[in-house]
């Protein structure tokens, strides 16, 4: 049996770290939000082969050109380019179009946001984002109502979780605020999605896990609640390595694979799931006895 509680201090130390260097980062650079969040317009141009089509700097130049200022210039599939840049007008779409019409281009998509609604969508994000959260702790409250006379209250279990989820998230987007300072990676509203979904992925791992620390406190005559923590994660090891492991090689799949337009948002997924397997392991579970000593105290 892996004595994972007798290092958790060093687990912690380790997430402390990390977490406080993407508060730093985000709070230093911010988000790069996209057209979704800003407002402005998107467009994808495919050309015939690889051949034909300009290099990214040239696309810069060319649609820097025509008075569009600082367009986000990527490459998509083999012989493709997704443009995001300010909100632009009929007329100036038709004429990044003309301007590659010697080289067969084909526009493959365009669409249009507002300010006004990217804001809207903004606010309605964080909106989502909180309620789920309030939706955990109600239900983790709830569902470990019966756990009160334990060693520690029902709370307990739903504030280690909850600051299991903000590790995930944070984590998640420290990733994306380098990203987007470095490589020029802007987020969108698939990146709330993917949010969203680390954020169940996390807690259902989490929640294994506590789920077998109440079975395990049934037997809390003959066992101090530390050894119980530890013979819980122990016990549900296995299982969330083997969940984790299995939906990565899916997401890895699509990240080498996939298209262009989810590459970001499954790179996310990765991070978010290693973290969240991490988090539900070394940062939910010691969180119980850090609270069992506090209260204590």
């Amino acid at each position: 049996m892996y004595r994972i509680m007798d290092t958790a201090k060093y687990w912690v130390g380790i997430s402390v770290a990390v977490v406080s260097a993407s508060l730093i980062f985000w709070l230093m650079w911010g988000l790069n939000l996209g057209i979704d969040f800003t407002g402005g317009s998107s467009m994808e141009l495919s050309f015939p082969d690889t051949d034909t089509r300009p290099s990214i700097e040239q696309v810069q130049k060319d649609i820097t050109n025509l008075g569009i200022s600082a367009p986000l210039v990527r490459t998509t599939g083999e012989s493709g380019v997704a443009l995001s840049m300010q909100e632009i007008s009929n007329d100036q779409r038709q004429q990044i179009i003309d301007k590659y019409a010697d080289k067969q281009v084909v526009e493959e998509s365009f669409s249009s946001v507002g300010p006004t609604l990217g804001n809207e969508l903004k606010q309605k994000a964080i909106v989502a984002l909180s309620l789920v959260l309030i939706a955990i702790i109600l239900y983790i409250s709830y569902a470990f109502r019966k756990v009160t006379n334990g060693p520690v209250p029902s709370w307990v279990f739903g504030i280690g979780a909850i600051v299991a989820l903000i590790h995930d998230i944070l984590v998640v987007v420290g990733v994306f605020v380098i990203l987007g300072k470095f490589a020029g990676v802007q987020i969108d509203s698939l990146f709330v999605t993917a949010l969203l979904t680390i954020l169940g992925f996390s807690v259902h791992d989490t929640i294994v896990v506590y789920d077998r620390v109440r079975e395990g406190l049934k037997d809390r005559a003959k066992k101090t609640f530390k050894e119980i923590v530890n013979e819980s994660i122990n016990t549900t090891l296995a299982r969330s390595l083997n969940t984790s492991i299995s939906t990565l090689l899916v997401l890895l799949a699509l990240y080498l694979f996939g298209g262009a337009s989810i590459q970001y948002f499954v790179l996310a997924l990765i991070i978010g799931i290693i973290s969240g397997t991490y988090s539900s392991i070394f940062i939910a579970s010691p969180l119980l006895l850090l609270g069992q000593r506090l209260l204590k105290r």
